[in-house]
């Protein structure tokens, strides 16, 4: 924690402030239409924020809510509405995804928005370029989450009398210590996707920012099979010792419940975990420490939820769909989704000071870290490769977890298959 909190300190000076103006009633007021999957919760609360600020500008928001999350179903439907001729004004979309629906001409030009905003300015390069297509922007940023968090317990670290883990060898200590004092050292849900989140920030610690961004950003054949790789595969399958038994199958949330009560000491999780803990009336420092996974103090695995803007034909409609996208990016709705969803604010000029000290931490590592090149895109979330990438690498580290007898050389071999697949149909409207 004091590693966490002395590179917070060192990046405070940094700040720049939003220009912003006074909101002005559209010459044409219209009806915005958004395919989403916020329908519970938090996320639930600030919809209705975003409907309330677009109709203070006059505009209607048309609610194209997809239940149960962004999947197979949810892009179906938006396949249909757009191949109809008839596509909603924004849909939820994310990483490269964006970049797949650029390629078909058939998303918005908000490049005015951006200028006007200067979106530029506002967001660290890595993050804009995922929003561009051929350099213009066609979506706009909601938040940010940090993925590569460690979760920790703060009575059974105390139980074990030792110091918050940094690096991977103070990790396993903790970790063994923690066994010997009956603790479930390690929370874990049994799940491809979350060994995969686990794994990324075990490469990221390992490796370092340039080899995770050579290896599942480029795809580099050569990162995929190296020492580094392999020590990556090595550490990753030390961690599982310290699960429990009965870790298959389990979600994520009923994991962090282990570290919450007690159950277990840590848990790896992107800060969404963060909600569980407040949800039950703990509180950072005093209850549980947050804390970056070991070694990656000094980087940042970032997974970007995004809107992606549809061409339209109406003026009334554009007007609003530039008001949604303008609005997004105000602090004012900036700051009201991510205190309620536990994410972080992804522009600049928005105050930290209503967020608790896990998300004011993660919002230093941010911009610190766009300073410094250690902000990576989540190949686990989507945020470094398309989908049948991403699905095909995750099996692979999900086999290697669950398979003893499969050796980190053989695993590295599947990661290189895995990182040459291809689509079975390719995205089309």
């Amino acid at each position: 924690m004091a590693t966490s909190r002395n590179f917070g300190r060192w990046v405070a000076v940094l700040g720049c402030s939003l220009l912003t103006g006074a909101v002005l009633l559209p010459a044409q007021a219209g009806q915005v239409e958004v395919l989403h999957w916020w329908t519970s919760g938090g996320e639930s609360r600030s919809v209705e924020e975003l409907k309330r600020l677009l109709g203070a500008q006059g505009h209607t928001w048309r609610d194209f809510a997809v239940v149960g999350g962004g999947g197979d179903s949810a892009m179906s439907v938006l396949r249909s509405r757009v191949l109809a001729g008839n596509p909603p004004a924004a849909a939820q979309i994310k990483g490269p995804a964006i970049q797949e629906w650029g390629r078909l001409n058939v998303l918005a030009d908000l490049d005015d928005v951006a200028i006007a905003q200067k979106w530029d300015a506002q967001l660290p390069r890595v993050v804009a370029e995922v929003m561009k297509v051929n350099g213009r922007y066609v979506a706009v940023p909601v938040n940010v989450h940090r993925v590569n968090w460690l979760w920790i317990n703060r009575e059974a670290l105390r139980k074990t009398g030792a110091r918050v883990p940094s690096t991977w060898d103070e990790f396993f200590s903790v970790a063994e210590k923690m066994r010997q004092a009956g603790i479930v050292a390690v929370a874990h849900g049994g799940q491809s996707w979350q060994e995969f989140t686990i794994f990324e920030s075990v490469v990221l610690g390992v490796g370092g920012a340039d080899f995770y961004r050579r290896a599942f950003v480029s795809l580099d054949q050569g990162a995929l099979r190296s020492e580094t790789m392999s020590r990556s595969l090595q550490t990753f399958r030390r961690i599982k010792d310290y699960t429990d038994p009965r870790a298959p199958g389990r979600d994520w949330n009923v994991a962090t419940a282990m570290v919450i009560k007690g159950e277990a000491g840590m848990q790896f999780m992107g800060d969404w975990a963060k909600g569980e803990f407040l949800a039950a009336g703990k509180q950072p420092a005093r209850d549980f420490i947050c804390v970056s996974s070991p070694g990656t103090a000094r980087a940042f695995i970032f997974n970007i939820d995004s809107f992606a803007m549809f061409r339209l034909k109406d003026p009334s409609a554009i007007a609003a769909q530039k008001a949604l996208a303008r609005t997004i990016m105000q602090p004012e709705f900036q700051e009201s989704f991510n205190l309620n969803k536990g994410s972080i604010p992804v522009g600049t000029g928005v105050r930290m000071d209503r967020f608790d000290l896990c998300a004011q931490e993660s919002s230093a590592y941010f911009a610190a870290t766009a300073m410094i090149n250690t902000l990576v895109p989540s190949i686990a979330h989507l945020m470094a490769q398309p989908a049948h990438i991403e699905g095909a690498m995750r099996e692979v580290v999900a086999t290697y977890w669950n398979n003893d007898r499969m050796t980190a050389d053989e695993a590295m071999s599947r990661l290189v298959a895995a990182s040459k697949t291809r689509p079975a149909k390719a995205v089309q409207p």
